[in-house]
């Protein structure tokens, strides 16, 4: 049964760590220090955890619609504190993010300046996507400052932690910090906070698989629901004790307590998919397929009737085997195919995601760079005119105007050949943009993926390690090689090899291939403009191999004549005569860049480089040689 609901226990845990107290405490709590005209906001704000969240939203737009009738609200940081939070509210993160940043303190470390940080954290982390290096430096650079000061809001920056290493798939961490986190709370013994605390510690043990402190926390959880008589906490730790039995292996006892759960939220109109995945879930476990089928399609259409929801596999994965149980095999397979299409497309669709925000990330970096060397030119030439301006009019004070003309006439000459600079550098931006646009076939990024994902449901593990230690690798270099106009021949290597591995799993058993390199080539000094010879070992697996009737080989060589390196990529393919006639008619692109590349790079600069494509006819042989002469450059 454990294994069907973790998608249900991560939700609920980053539902609780990122959203307001829960729903099932008393609504007649009000937070210590309700609003008045003076008032302490920061004591009204921690207290803010002892209300459930659909009070704490009423709250907060009270405040923005209190404070935005002030003549002074602008002045007042907590202000754009109210109005952030209802942003968020309303899942515009951006405009909180701005609306945070208007927050400001008397001083750089007091509450405000803290809180502030608090919130934009809160908002940059949440989401379930890993928590980068950059920002956990940033919360424990807050945590350690905060405890310096002993500031109030200290215990909230355990709580991000704890969130953070949860994202990061730590769940032990996490749960050392939930611990933290409640017994420096200022309200830890009011009865949200404690529910709160024992709901998380219970998930992250689940996580980590240690029954004793399950147990523990879903006692602890179920006496104090039965204190505040809050039904639904109640109904909860019923459900969890169905996991705990799960665990355990006492199949009839967990399902007793799965329909307990079910039958409450049947009363209170609140059954929800992942309840009827957990329900049919017990019942397969206890040999009762049939009414497991009943509920894993009820969750099914449960999850339909969603407007925009994200598709789930457990359902099918749970029909699979409640119909292998039964003998229906048919049926079984129907259902294992249709979790497995819900699968791919969910990994491909969060690879492409990933492979998109790199992507993304790198372009906004490089565009950073480019405004602020812009920005430096600028100033630059704006300290240049204004010494221009004073220089001009002392010579025209102190010489005569014919000097002073034939001062102007050299100014403008150098700027024209500024201009000149400026385009060529440009010239080569837009080149290097072009080289990326080809460097890597979109097609062959979702074949790998694919690959991937097939792999993975096939259990096939440590094939699936190689490939994805081949894939991370090749995507990486790229995109480190992309912004250097030489390598060395080391690296490009390394690239090639990965490439050439990635399609070798993808086309098992098609083709082979050959690295070499002279022995006069030092790999770590010479070097050579990057991927330069990809887009050629790609036309040999995908045209050349793709219609013969014997095994492929790719031969790629680097040699030295003289002071020129000879490069040579030569396939036993079918060769550039059975290609469409209208791809022949096409000149290829790679081709194309390849030659202003070698234009930009070697031959505006009189040194000599070509590079050839024959076709292979004579003595039988078929396939294509390309030849790449460039000269030696060493580091």
């Amino acid at each position: 049964m454990t294994k069907n609901i973790t998608l249900s226990l991560c939700l609920g845990l980053l539902f609780i760590f990122s959203c307001n107290p829960k729903e099932s405490a008393r609504h007649d709590a009000q937070p210590t220090g309700h609003p008045s005209a003076q008032k302490d906001y920061l004591s009204f704000i921690i207290a803010l955890d002892t209300l459930p969240s659909a009070s704490v939203k009423k709250m907060i737009h009270k405040e923005v619609s209190v404070l935005g009738r002030m003549a002074n609200k602008t002045s007042n940081p907590y202000y754009f504190f109210f109005k952030a939070k209802r942003y968020v509210y309303a899942g515009k993160t951006d405009s909180a993010l701005l609306t945070y940043q208007q927050m400001h303190g008397l001083e750089p470390t007091d509450d405000v300046e803290r809180l502030k940080t608090i919130e934009m954290l809160t908002q940059k982390i949440k989401g379930g996507g890993t928590v980068e290096a950059v920002l956990m430096k940033q919360i424990y650079a807050s945590l350690k400052a905060a405890e310096k000061t002993g500031s109030r809001l200290t215990y909230r920056f355990y709580d991000l932690l704890a969130q953070a290493y949860f994202q990061n798939r730590n769940e032990k961490k996490s749960l050392t910090y939930v611990a933290v986190y409640f017994e420096n709370h200022p309200f830890k013994t009011h009865a949200i906070v404690k529910q709160r605390y024992f709901d998380i510690s219970f998930l992250l043990a689940s996580r980590v698989g240690d029954l004793k402190k399950m147990t523990a926390c879903n006692l602890s959880a179920r006496n104090l629901a039965k204190e505040v008589k809050d039904s639904l906490a109640i109904a909860r730790t019923y459900d969890n004790e169905a996991q705990i039995f799960g665990r355990q292996g006492k199949t009839k006892e967990a399902l007793v307590c799965s329909k307990i759960y079910f039958d409450y939220l049947t009363k209170t109109n609140t059954v929800n998919a992942i309840a009827c995945n957990n329900l049919g879930t017990a019942f397969s476990e206890n040999n009762q397929p049939d009414s497991a089928i009943k509920y894993y399609r009820m969750g099914i259409e449960m999850e339909k009737a969603l407007a925009n929801s994200k598709r789930n596999s457990i359902y099918y994965k749970g029909l699979t085997e409640a119909y292998k149980t039964k003998g229906e095999f048919s049926n079984a397979l129907a259902a294992i195919d249709s979790a497995y299409q819900i699968d791919l497309e969910n990994s491909a669709a969060m690879e492409v995601m990933k492979v998109a925000e790199l992507h993304e990330k790198y372009e906004t970096e490089k565009k950073d760079e480019n405004i602020a060397e812009l920005n430096d030119r600028n100033k630059l030439n704006e300290t240049i005119i204004q010494q221009q301006r004073w220089t001009l009019f002392l010579m025209a004070v102190i010489f005569l105007a014919a000097v002073s003309m034939f001062y102007i006439i050299y100014r403008q000459q150098r700027l024209r050949e500024k201009n000149k600079l400026l385009k060529s550098q440009n010239e080569k931006l837009v080149l290097e943009q072009k080289v990326l646009q080809v460097q890597l076939n979109p097609h062959f990024i979702f074949n790998a993926i694919a690959n991937l994902q097939s792999l993975i449901a096939s259990a096939q593990t440590e094939k699936s390690v190689c490939y994805l230690s081949s894939f991370s690798g090749l995507l990486r270099g790229v995109l480190e090689q992309s912004r250097k106009d030489f390598i060395e021949i080391g690296e490009e290597v390394a690239s090639l090899t990965n490439y050439l591995r990635l399609q070798q799993l993808r086309y098992t058993d098609a083709f082979d291939y050959q690295i070499t390199v002279d022995e006069r080539l030092n790999l770590s000094e010479t070097l050579i403009p990057p991927m330069l010879i990809q887009p050629f070992v790609e036309n040999s697996i995908e045209h050349g191999f793709r219609n013969i009737n014997y095994k492929g080989l790719v031969k790629i060589s680097f040699k030295r004549r003289e002071d020129t390196l000879v490069i040579e990529i030569d396939d036993n393919g079918s060769g550039l005569a059975k290609f469409r006639e209208e791809e022949q008619k096409k000149q290829s692109l790679a081709q194309l860049i390849l030659k202003e590349r070698i234009d930009r790079l070697f031959t505006m600069n009189g040194q000599q480089a070509r590079f050839e494509v024959h076709e292979k006819g004579t003595d039988g042989a078929t396939g294509v040689r390309v030849e790449i002469l460039i000269p030696i450059i060493t580091d």
